[in-house]
């Protein structure tokens, strides 16, 4: 199978992972997958789960979104937040959780349902994740 060389870069960090066969991603419209030699593309990310075949086994993560870019020399994701399933703090993401919830039961003008639903939705992301 070809292989191809993947990047994961936050605003705060570089994740070289070297060559692989696949990536899976959350794209807004839904998940969609990259193999060696896909069609050159920059594709915008949602919140979701990153999954990766190298070398015949599978790593996934957890990112908030961003942007996937697509060239004849790599795949970079250019993503917001991005975490190893095996580096996920179950406990804090279930606090996160819980603070969410909370959030859209309070009757507070500082903070609208939208970021409310986007905070749940990134908590549970991450809970689903680090199951993985």
């Amino acid at each position: 199978m070809s292989e191809f060389q993947l990047e994961i870069v936050t605003p705060t960090k570089l994740l070289d992972i070297g060559s692989i066969n696949y990536v899976r991603c959350p794209g807004l419209d839904g998940s969609f997958g990259v193999l060696a030699n896909h069609q050159a593309a920059i594709i915008a990310l949602g919140i979701g789960e990153i999954k990766i075949a190298q070398n015949k086994k599978f790593h996934y993560f957890a990112t908030s979104g961003g942007f996937i870019e697509i060239t004849e020399e790599k795949v970079q994701l250019l993503v917001e937040t991005v975490e190893r399933a095996e580096d996920i703090d179950m406990n804090r993401a279930e606090e996160a959780l819980k603070r969410s919830k909370q959030r859209g039961k309070e009757k507070d003008a500082s903070l609208d349902e939208a970021r409310r639903d986007i905070s749940v939705t990134k908590a549970l992301n991450r809970l689903r994740v680090s199951k993985r």
